[in-house]
C-alpha cells in the first residue's frame, strides 16, 4: 500500500504550459473570429467617411437617406429633401450608396 502511494506521490506533474492551453486556445479564436473583423470593418469605415465629397448619397447611423451638400473636418451637410438640409457629425455616417445604386421609393 505504501508502495502505491510512493509511487502516485513522486509522479511528475504536467507542464505548466498545458494548463495556460486552453486559455491561450480561447483567446486565439475569440480573437480571429470577433475583434480581428471588427477592427476590419471599423478601419473600412473610417476610410469611407474619409472619402466623403459632394454629391455622395449617403445613409446615417439613424437610417436618413441624403445626398452631401458640403464637408467640414467634423461634420457634414446633408440635403434630406428639397429645402431640408442638417449637419450631421461625420462618424455617424453609416454608408454611402454607390452611383447607380436603387432608389428608395422614387
Amino acid at each position: 500500500m505504501i508502495d502505491i502511494l510512493a509511487a502516485a506521490a513522486s509522479a511528475d506533474a504536467p507542464p505548466a504550459w498545458i494548463q495556460w492551453a486552453p486559455i491561450v486556445g480561447m483567446i486565439a479564436i475569440f480573437w480571429f473570429l470577433i475583434i480581428r473583423p471588427q477592427m476590419r470593418r471599423q478601419k473600412e469605415h473610417q476610410q469611407k467617411v474619409a472619402g466623403l465629397k459632394k454629391g455622395d448619397q449617403v445613409v446615417t447611423a439613424g437610417g436618413l437617406v441624403g445626398k452631401v451638400a458640403k464637408v467640414d473636418e467634423h461634420y457634414v451637410e446633408i440635403d434630406l429633401a428639397q429645402g431640408v438640409r442638417v449637419k450631421a457629425v461625420k462618424s455617424t455616417i453609416g454608408d454611402i450608396i454607390p452611383p447607380g445604386g436603387a432608389a428608395a421609393n422614387d
